[in-house]
Formats: C-alpha cells, structure tokens, sequence
C-alpha cells in the first residue's frame, strides 16, 4: 500500500479502536470462568422460547438453562432482566480477519491489467502465484485476530465464521474460526474446511479471462486425479513405479476428489452460477455456492441439484441522487427536447429500477419460499451496513424465524459444527449474542457477545437522529473534527448546490488533500455523502452520516469495514 493511501487511512481510519454503538471491554485476566444471566429471555432456536430463566456458562460451555436453576457461588452475573440471548451467529463465507494483500509498488491498476508482472517471460505459463493458483494456501497462515472486521462483525453479533483466502482464482484453502484469540491458529475451531475458488482471471497472464479460468480448473482437477492415483499405487506397490511428484497444488484437490471436502465457488452473479454448476456436473466435486447475489434466476437448479448454498448480505444501493442522475440521463439521451417524452422515459428507468431492487431484497425469501435452506456470506458486504440489511430482507418477505435459522442452525449443519453451535443448549459452545431488545428491532442493541465463554460487553451510545420534518441547509464551508481513539484530527468539508443537485469537496486531515464527495443527499436535516481515495492501485471507499443543527453537526463515518468513528462539525463560512 503506498504512503499517501497509508496517510489518508491514518487520518480517516485506523486511529480508532472503539466500536460504533461504544466502548467494547474484554476481561483480559477473568478471576472466574463461570458466568450467569439471570431471569432473561433465551431463543434456543428459531421458534423455541424460554422465558425468565437462568443462564450458566462455565468453561466455555453451556452449564445449564432454566427457571430454577440455581446460581453457582463463583459465577460472574453478567446481564439480567429484560435481555435477550440468542446463539452467535455464523458466516458462511468471508475474509473476516484476513488482511488485505499489500499491492504492488510502483505499479498502477492499468499497468496491472496491460502487461505481465515485473519478470514474467511467459505469459501464458506464468508462477502459480502470479496466475491467483494458491490451493495449497491455507486461511490460517493469514489470519490476524487484530484485523478491524473481527471487532467489527463480533459487535454485529457474528461469533464464529467460515473464513477464506483473498485472491484471485484459487486462494486457498477455508477454516472456521472463532471471532477471538491473539493469534491465527488460537481463532481455529475447524481447519481446512473447504477449497476456496474464484472465477477471476489473473492480470496480464493465463488464465486472465472467465473461459480460461474454467479450463485451467479442468486441468488442474484432472491432473489432480491422476496424480492422486499415482500416489495410492505408489503406496501399496511402488516396485517398477517412478516416485509420484507430491504436488502440492495436486494435493489441495485430493479432499474435493474424495468428497470429504467441499469447493466453496464464489459465484455472486447468475452466469458465474451456471458455469460454477457446469463445472460441478462435469467433474463432479462436492460444490457450495457462496456469495450468490442473483440466485433467483437458478432456484429451481440449485434445489434439484441438492448444492448448499450462502446467500450475499451485500445488497444493492440505489441512493436518491443516483437515481435522479441516472433517470435525467436516461431521459436526455432519448429525447432532449420533448419533455413528454423525458417524462415517460423517466418513469420507465424508475419503474426498472424498482423491480431489479425488489429482486435483489426477495431473493432471500425465495429461496425459502422454495423450501431451500441457506445461510449468509459476508464476502463482499460492509460490515455497518449488515444488520440494516437483515431488517431490509424481513421487510421483502423473510420471516424472522427464517433470518435467525440462516444465521445459526443452517450455517452450523452446512458447516458440519451442529453438534457444538447453532443452537442455544446445555452442553454447546457458549457462543452467544445477548441484545436489550428482541435483536430484529431497529432500536435493538448488542449489549454483550459471548465467544467461547469470552465476554465482549458494548455500551449503549444514544446518537442524534435525522428529522425529515426540520429543514436545515447544508450549503457551505465546514470545519470537522474526528475523535479517534481521544486524538482529534480536524479537516474541512465544502459543500456545493446546483439546482437540486449537491456535491463538494473534504479534506484529508493528515494531508490536507481534498477529495471529492459523491452521492450527497439531504433527508431534512440528515446529510450523508461518500468520498473515494484511489492511490492507483486500490481505492477505499468512506461514507459519512451526520446531523445537522443550525450551524453544527454531528454524526458518524466508516471506511470500507475498517472502522466506524465519531464526527463533529462546525459552520465556518457559507456561499455568497
């Protein structure tokens, strides 16, 4: 990563360590492993309630559940009356806790994409490692329990994950974590519990195209078997045999070719899903789709071909500005001069743009109207925006009792943990989430997150919410201050308005380089924009909501999950 990109993320980032909803506390040094939670509401499991009882947890385990069970001398009362304790939840899929690869020095994206890296001679027989062939690879050599999204998606209420490699075709191979531990094999509940894939073409080199990729996993799963049957002759008569190779991308294969361990495809949108599929019937590998994005158009498929599936939690944005942007556009470039016909068009492009979103929202909830079972896939979803989504799919026809079994029961049996996780039980992990609120509410709130019998507690911060009844104008010159971490780091933030449109500029308070603001809206007094750095190379991604009060605001901002952090502001000028 280049300095400027280092120095924006320092201003912007990676000084803050605290949570969004507040101060997250962890018992390093606990004088009890016994903990109890006293006359709370348990969710066992979907549809199954136990109210006003006792909790025991000891050892990392669940000691007991009920009315009357009495609470040991040396028990730690953690939460009581009123809370709600449900089982953490599992991610299907996701980079949780894996850093993201340092790019490359000194070369753009555009160089990337138009040549081979530096020393390549043969582009179409490139190193495994410059083509994305890593299968040997495992997760567990990357983790980094410091990683920000660990504390992030542990806030959220996500307790335990299935955690691949970044990369391009074949990254490597998966484990299942836990969401704690101070070190990579510490966070480990499961070891290599699938074969990461990707339809991603390498950079300047074979194989760079989706075909090629597809072609190249042919190849290597068939040179897979045979060396594989080699290495079995080779064991039980090696007389007269040429000692096998001991490959150890062959290898990586070998518990896909045995059917005891599963390739994860990261197959978001529907072509990837019928090539993955095809890929799948023609040589037969246990397959699980991960991150599907457009699983709509191929339920009917992926249910008669009995293939597990984990559905994405990033879901589409279409923001009001984009809208209006995209439909004046739409309109202009079909007829400038007759407003009927913008008009029209207008209502078209809105129309379209309705239903594409309606698909996205219900693909949950087809799946379960098809009596599909499916859990979810953080891939490519940003941690702060994860729960709202939750609650969007509940609002586009999944039940609650449907979310919470594709966050707890369904992952544990997809993932083969059942028999520890998923459910809230005397004698499982106690990988509990504890909330103030049943947690589908919007006003919900984690309070506690329970890892393997490790307590994280969260304090409850109110925050100043828009009112889109007060009219405030955002129009202007502002200075703003972040708190990260009890250092203040102070900026500017101009914002412009032509017609109905906003736009504007902010400052990077580390090197006073401006940025500027895309996708500024104004919801009464509640004014949220984003800004984008790209340092050529990579490209981070940090949107603000703040509240505006006569001529202060207040509010928040997050960066691409790497943290979400307290902003203030002040009005320093306004345009003439």
């Amino acid at each position: 990563m280049k300095k400027r990109l280092l120095l924006f993320l320092c201003g912007l980032v990676l000084l803050w360590t605290g949570p969004a909803v507040g101060q997250e506390i962890v018992e390093l040094k606990p004088v009890t492993k016994t903990y109890a939670f006293t006359n709370v509401t348990v969710v066992q499991k979907p549809g199954q309630i136990l109210k006003s009882v006792n909790l025991v947890v000891k050892d990392g385990s669940i000691a007991a559940i009920g009315k009357d069970i009495p609470i040991p001398p040396d028990a730690k009362i953690v939460g009581s009356d009123s809370l709600y304790i449900y089982s953490g939840f599992i991610d299907g899929a996701t980079n949780v806790g894996v850093p993201r690869p340092k790019s490359d020095a000194g070369q753009s994206q555009e160089g990337r994409r138009r040549g081979p890296p530096p020393g390549v001679k043969d582009r179409g027989n490139p190193p495994n490692k410059v083509a994305g062939i890593l299968p040997e690879r495992s997760v567990v050599d990357l983790l980094n329990p410091e990683e920000r999204s660990v504390a992030e998606m542990r806030k959220i209420g996500f307790t335990t994950a299935h955690a691949v490699p970044r990369g391009q075709m074949l990254p490597g191979k998966g484990a299942l974590i836990l969401l704690k531990g101070k070190s990579g094999k510490e966070m480990v509940l499961k070891d290599e519990t699938s074969l990461f894939a990707q339809l991603s073409g390498a950079r300047g080199v074979y194989p760079a195209t989706v075909i090629g990729v597809m072609s190249k996993f042919r190849d290597l799963y068939k040179q897979a078997e045979l060396a594989q049957k080699h290495e079995k002759a080779y064991r039980e008569n090696p007389s007269g045999m040429k000692r096998p190779n001991y490959d150890e991308v062959h290898q990586a294969f070998y518990g896909a070719i045995d059917g005891q361990r599963p390739i994860f495809f990261n197959a978001s949108d529907v072509k990837s899903i019928h090539r993955v599929m095809m890929l799948q019937k023609d040589l037969g590998f246990p397959l699980v789709l991960a991150n599907v994005k457009q699983g709509w158009h191929v339920a009917d498929q992926i249910k008669n071909a009995q293939i597990p599936v984990f559905l994405s939690l990033d879901l589409p944005e279409f923001s009001d500005t984009k809208k209006k942007k995209e439909a004046t556009a739409g309109a202009k470039a079909v007829n400038v001069k007759n407003p009927e016909v913008q008009s029209d068009e207008k209502a078209k492009l809105e129309k379209r743009r309705k239903e594409e979103m309606g698909k996205h929202l219900r693909q949950a909830a087809v799946f379960a109207e098809k009596g599909i079972d499916f859990g979810f896939s953080t891939i490519s979803a940003k941690s702060k925006d994860i729960r709202g989504n939750l609650l969007k799919l509940i609002k586009n026809g999944l039940s609650e009792e449907q979310i919470l079994a594709a966050l707890t029961v369904i992952p544990s049996k997809l993932l083969g943990v059942d028999k520890i996780l998923g459910t809230v039980e005397k004698g499982k992990m106690a990988n509990l989430l504890v909330t103030d609120k049943p947690y589908f509410e919007e006003k919900a709130n984690v309070r506690y997150v329970m890892v393997e019998g490790e307590v994280f507690e969260y304090e409850v911060k109110e925050k100043k919410k828009g009112d889109t009844k007060v009219k405030a104008d955002p129009v202007g010159s502002w200075s703003y201050q972040v708190d990260a971490d009890g250092q203040t780091m102070e900026g500017q933030l101009v914002i412009k308005k032509n017609e109905d449109i906003f736009s504007g500029t902010i400052s990077n308070p580390m090197t006073n380089e401006s940025s500027p603001v895309n996708d500024v809206e104004l919801a009464g007094n509640k004014l949220s924009f984003s800004t984008k750095f790209n340092d050529g190379s990579q490209t981070v991604s940090v949107s603000f909501s703040v509240v505006i009060e006569g001529n202060n605001f207040e509010g928040s901002v997050s960066a691409d999950g790497l943290g979400t952090f307290d902003i203030e502001g002040e009005r320093a000028s306004t345009p003439r």
